[in-house]
């Protein structure tokens, strides 16, 4: 349960982080549509943007640390729980 938790904590910040990327635009873009009539008139011509796209540097690592944690002892009750019946629209 523990390695599960800090395994998603550990690759929640990794998203975060990586969503810190800084983007610089190198060139512009340009679009030329050919246009129609009977016969085309002009050719098409598409450039598109370049963009230098610089990353965070992350470093995961792992270290032992000694924490207090709870214990938790198991036991057997009956209980109630829910039950849904669930009919889809195109079955009603």
């Amino acid at each position: 349960m523990l390695n599960k938790t800090l395994s998603i904590a550990m690759i929640s910040s990794l998203a975060f982080t990586l969503a810190a990327c800084d983007v610089r635009k190198t060139a512009e873009g340009n679009v030329t549509v050919p246009k129609y009539e009977i016969e085309k008139t002009q050719q098409g011509n598409v450039k598109l943007p370049e963009y230098d796209v610089k990353t965070p540097e992350v470093a995961v690592r792992q270290e032992e640390k000694t924490v207090e944690v709870p214990t938790v002892k198991k036991e057997e009750r009956t209980v109630t729980v829910p039950n849904i019946d669930v009919t889809p629209a195109r079955d009603k």
